[in-house]
């Protein structure tokens, strides 16, 4: 499994509660370009559209640029494949608790372009807050460790 993209401001704004493996509808070209690395998940969410679940606002820029094909969109709405069971058990969590739906990380596996997606809860002020303490803290245990060897 290799990482293409990862979004990492996923883990600083949400709680994320749980994860899924989707499959991710892409064009030729867009598979090249994603096996490139020009991908970015940044202000990418997944979100419902009846009974399937899109990937919105995630930019996946063309392979070759002077060659992409006529109107191509690099954050056009991108399909994820999912179980039935799985697409079912998100719109109970999402109408239920008020869930979103967030990119994690984008991934080849075994030959696939797949997407890791959190089922999360937006974080309060002072509970980013607190989560920045923890990581100073921990910042400051490596250190002293790192200093007495």
């Amino acid at each position: 499994m290799s990482t293409i993209a990862e979004n990492k401001e996923a883990h600083h704004k949400y709680l994320v509660e749980e994860t899924l493996e989707a499959g991710v509808v892409l064009t030729g070209h867009e598979v090249k370009s994603a096996r490139k690395g020009t991908v970015s998940l940044k202000g990418a969410y997944a979100t419902l559209k009846g009974e399937e679940v899109y990937l919105v606002n995630a930019h996946i820029g063309s392979f070759q640029p002077g060659n992409a094909p006529e109107g191509y969109d690099p954050t056009r709405s991108r399909k994820l494949l999912l179980h039935t069971a799985e697409i079912k058990k998100i719109i109970g969590k999402n109408k239920a608790q008020g869930l979103t739906m967030v990119p994690l990380k984008f991934y080849a596996s075994r030959g696939k372009i797949k997407i890791q997606i959190g089922i999360a809860r937006t974080k309060s002020k002072a509970d980013k807050r607190e989560s920045l303490k923890k990581q100073e803290a921990n910042r400051e245990i490596a250190r002293a460790m790192r200093i007495k060897e």
